[in-house]
């Protein structure tokens, strides 16, 4: 059965989507206030899209794949520093045996592409992976390693793909590698402080490891065990759309909230 136009659609094709995108970006350009240096993205609904749209599970996180690509642009063109997508949780690895087969195939198609992608090092990307990917297959963990070789020295976008990851293996697994050097006399106890845990995080290889922005769509309101140390004092934005009809009207959207904030920090 043919779905009825949705009203963005209908939108675009009188124009008024193009006319809203710029004032949106008008907007955020002419404020005042910075723009978040680190943004984190939950990257929900793909299956939910799937489903409503009578398809595939694996059709939902196909098209999410690609749509990751857009938001990649989109944080070029608003010269975010830094960008931190949820791709693949440890819970994740849970899910049926057939869906989670698949996600790893579209996985590796992702990588093979980026790899071979010669754009990535034309606009500057880093790319980095975060999380515990010693569970997936080797050739994807081979994969993964050649990409990060490859835009090892890029520095205009880092983007930090949190694969096989959860917020609190991250802080598990910084407090074993703290345990394992005062063991073995490279670290005093009373050395440890919030600078020197922020050392022992995955994301210890960013200048700024605090996430201004956290964004998820999917209509879910909570951080699903996403960067719980980084997102001590993040914005949070949820938005309704699915992940694979995310928009860049919706960034944008995002971002003018964010800007909005009176960012206080506790004080």
């Amino acid at each position: 059965m043919k779905l009825r136009p949705r009203l963005y659609d209908i939108l675009r094709i009188f124009g008024v989507y193009k006319l809203y995108e710029k004032w949106l970006y008008h907007q955020i350009n002419s404020n005042k206030k910075e723009l978040p240096r680190h943004v984190g993205v939950i990257l929900d609904g793909n299956r939910r899209w799937a489903t409503l749209h009578g398809l595939e599970k694996w059709v939902g996180h196909e098209k999410g794949a690609k749509k990751l690509r857009d938001l990649i642009k989109w944080s070029l063109e608003f010269n975010i520093k830094h960008l931190t997508v949820f791709v693949f949780s440890t819970e994740n690895f849970k899910r049926p045996k057939e869906e989670v087969n698949k996600l790893m195939d579209i996985l590796r198609h992702e990588l093979i592409k980026a790899v071979n992608d010669e754009d990535i090092i034309k606009n500057g990307i880093k790319v980095k992976f975060i999380g515990d990917i010693s569970k997936f297959p080797n050739d994807i963990i081979k994969l993964i390693y050649e990409l990060e070789e490859k835009t090892k020295n890029n520095s205009k976008l880092v983007v930090n793909i949190a694969l096989g990851y959860g917020g609190k293996w991250d802080i598990v697994n910084a407090t074993r590698k703290i345990a394992r050097d005062i063991l073995h006399g490279k670290l005093m106890i009373d050395d440890i402080n919030y600078e020197t845990y922020q050392r022992y995080l995955s994301t210890s290889h960013l200048p700024y490891q605090d996430v201004d922005l956290i964004l998820r769509t999917g209509g879910e309101m909570r951080l699903s065990n996403f960067l719980l140390w980084q997102a001590a004092y993040s914005e949070l934005v949820f938005l309704d759309v699915y992940w694979p009809e995310f928009r860049k009207i919706d960034y944008m959207r995002a971002i003018r909230t964010y800007q909005q904030r009176n960012r206080r920090f506790g004080r």
